[in-house]
């Protein structure tokens, strides 16, 4: 049974101000969640801030949207995955759209990211997606397959719930559009097709496979009913309490 997974992604927004009136009311809509699991990954400089304040929530986590891949050293304006435990991380986010486009990542330097979060104890949401021209071309399962096998290459998995995978289109990111459920359905069916290839049939059953772009309260609950999305990995709509409250109750 894979515990459905609702992930914040905020991105470069929020004061610390807006963080705990937003994280107060969050936790106040939700309460105890015993058949789920959320996470909140903040702006580096609220991750102490907000991290206080999910303390007492074990159900919901804490999460990095970034990471580097050396422990320490003269990597300036780097975070690294020991630093990220030392403030109360369960997560982090590598490989996101945003970060390859804007930031030059590679599915190297994704793989580096992931084996260095798992061998500080952190469960990399590791991202994957097309591009619109890549998906009008019919490239989708190719390009994303080969992000998928790039990024994890030389990893030895000994647990599925050791890697969450977020499969974000990109061309719906922040655009209102969204993949039906049915075609992103059948694109992570491919996914955990390829874990087994990798891992074992066993491993593959475990990973959690959630689902990224233009995620909102009125489009979850559809998402959710299909049988390989175990959760989503949401952007604006998690900057709202009202809007992350009712995505992390979908029915």
């Amino acid at each position: 049974m894979r515990i459905p997974l609702l992930a914040a992604n905020w991105k470069m927004n929020m004061t610390r101000r807006e963080a705990r009136v937003m994280v107060e009311d969050l936790l106040a809509r939700v309460g105890d969640l015993r058949d789920r699991e959320a996470a909140i990954c903040p702006p580096f400089h609220l991750l102490s801030e907000v991290g206080s304040l999910l303390a007492a929530r074990p159900s919901i986590r804490l999460g990095g949207q970034d990471l580097y891949w050396k422990d320490s050293g003269a990597f300036t304006g780097e975070v690294s995955a020991p630093m990220l435990r030392d403030v109360g991380c369960h997560f982090v986010i590598v490989g996101h759209s945003e970060r390859r486009a804007l930031f030059g990542e590679t599915d190297s330097s994704c793989a580096q990211k992931v084996t260095a979060a798992q061998n500080h104890g952190l469960v990399p949401i590791l991202c994957v997606g097309e591009t619109l021209e890549e998906r009008e071309a019919g490239r989708t399962q190719e390009r994303v397959v080969s992000q998928f096998r790039g990024a994890l290459q030389g990893l030895a998995l000994d647990s599925g719930e050791r890697l969450v995978v977020a499969y974000e289109p990109i061309w719906a990111i922040g655009t209102g559009k969204t993949d039906s459920p049915e075609e992103a359905n059948r694109t992570m069916s491919l996914l955990r097709a390829t874990l087994a290839e990798l891992f074992g049939e066993r491993i593959a059953a475990q990973v959690r496979l959630l689902y990224g772009g233009s995620v909102k309260p009125e489009n979850i609950d559809a998402f959710m009913a299909c049988r390989e999305i175990d959760g989503a990995l949401v952007g604006g709509a998690s900057l709202k309490a009202e809007s992350f409250a009712r995505i992390i109750q979908f029915q």
